[in-house]
């Protein structure tokens, strides 16, 4: 393992709640490389409709966008006579919506088909997209994404975690809202990315044994800790792939959920009690802090003491003697 990775503060991270995605530039990366793809399609089409002007490529223009997870430089192709004008992202355009955000990255998710894209591409657009633009878009940008789908990965992970992406997409003229998950991880350096992204329609055990499956075919050979929010199915793929992985339910999801039954009025002093037991640093304290803060809370709000109870083995999995040991 390196010596530049800190894998007990990874740790005390998962255990205080820390959020390990958030604002840090780990979506960025492929924010950036479909929108520039993207944009490379549309000079690619304004310049073959304009076969008989003479006009052609002009390098690039460079500006800073503001994304939902971080910002990035955009490098947006130019022609010699400027009359191309992107559409994605206009000209003086510098910030992309979240909602835009979750849509380039729902691209990227395995089992699309080439007219899921297409609907995608047209709903991250936005307009009316000629034929030839949106064809010239799709087939610009279908490379990138299986080559990225398929990239190799690395043969261990200190830790993998879920995290859902929700967009609005338009199906049968009315727009239902669906979930994406990116499957995170972070490596023995330390380092984050993104395994992969996976719709949500097909859930259960028999669909995530396959990703699962997919990500032992490209290299993964372990992974210590999986944390996830309760996903059905994937706790057992996790074990009959990886089945010495410590699968760690996610404490910011469990805290969310518990303060929904907590009276607006007592929350600040019920979270103040919680923090002790998701921040403490031995088992044997944070087990001392969950009791008393049945002790306390628990006539009150017994539905959500019980749920910390009977999930403790997944909530506390990071205390398991010999993970801080790893090689």
């Amino acid at each position: 393992m390196s010596a530049g990775f800190d894998f007990e503060q990874a740790l005390n991270d998962l255990r205080s709640g820390k959020e390990l995605t958030g604002k840090e530039g780990i979506l960025t990366p492929l924010i950036k490389q479909l929108t520039e793809a993207a944009l490379n399609a549309e000079l690619t089409q304004h310049l073959d409709s304009e076969a008989d002007a003479p006009n052609r490529r002009n390098g690039f223009t460079k500006k800073t966008v503001k994304t939902g997870s971080g910002s990035f430089e955009l490098e947006t192709p130019r022609d010699r006579a400027g009359t191309f004008e992107p559409q994605l992202v206009k000209k003086h355009q510098t910030k992309l919506t979240p909602e835009i955000d979750r849509k380039i990255l729902s691209l990227f998710s395995h089992g699309m088909s080439y007219r899921d894209i297409q609907q995608h591409i047209e709903e991250l657009y936005g307009i009316e997209l000629s034929t030839g633009t949106l064809n010239a878009v799709t087939d610009q940008l279908i490379p990138v994404l299986k080559e990225w789908q398929s990239r190799p990965l690395e043969s261990h992970y200190a830790i993998v975690w879920m995290d859902a992406i929700h967009y609005k997409v338009k199906e049968d003229g009315r727009y239902i809202s669906k979930a994406v998950y990116t499957l995170l991880a972070l490596n023995l350096e330390g380092k984050k990315e993104i395994l992969g992204i996976y719709l949500s329609e097909n859930e259960g055990a028999n669909y995530w044994l396959t990703v699962l499956a997919e990500l032992q075919n490209r290299g993964v050979q372990d992974i210590l800790i999986a944390c996830i929010d309760g996903l059905v199915g994937f706790p057992d793929a996790i074990g009959a792939v990886f089945p010495k992985t410590e699968v760690q339910l996610c404490i910011i999801h469990q805290i969310r959920n518990s303060m929904k039954y907590v009276a607006s009025k007592n929350q600040k002093a019920f979270m103040a009690d919680l923090k002790p037991v998701y921040k403490a640093s031995t088992l044997l304290a944070a087990e001392s802090a969950l009791d008393a803060l049945e002790d306390k809370w628990g006539t009150q709000y017994p539905i959500v003491i019980k749920s910390w109870r009977v999930k403790w083995d997944q909530l506390s999995a990071f205390f398991t003697p010999g993970l801080y040991n790893y090689e």
